[in-house]
């Protein structure tokens, strides 16, 4: 795997423990009435969507790997476009049953072998 394409994994693998500690403990209502948490979720998630889209460009065989690769790309767009439409409810399904897939699929890319 090329540097560059790591180094993309890497930053989605941060971005996604980010998430996990942000949330630790907490639940849908937390996440409703904090902005901050709001926020901080948010932004990781475009990090994850930014850096899976240029890792897709570097790498589509080794994204592809990645479930569902193609839709956290346009999550993180519509984060960033459509910022006036997102519902917080799917921001929060995300974190509960995306996330720990996505982390569990980025961890074995990086754990394999050059």
């Amino acid at each position: 795997m090329r540097l560059k394409a790591k180094k993309y994994l890497y930053d989605i693998k941060q971005a996604a423990d980010l998430l996990v500690a942000f949330t630790a403990g907490k639940g849908f209502a937390d996440y409703e009435r904090d902005a901050m948490l709001r926020a901080a979720v948010e932004r990781e998630f475009k990090i994850i969507g930014e850096a899976l889209a240029q890792f897709a460009r570097l790498d589509e065989g080794l994204a592809s790997r990645i479930s569902e690769y193609r839709r956290i790309i346009a999550f993180r767009n519509i984060l960033v476009h459509g910022y006036a439409q997102v519902d917080d409810r799917l921001v929060w399904d995300v974190v509960e049953a995306k996330l720990p897939v996505l982390r569990r699929e980025v961890h074995a890319l990086l754990e394999e072998p050059e």
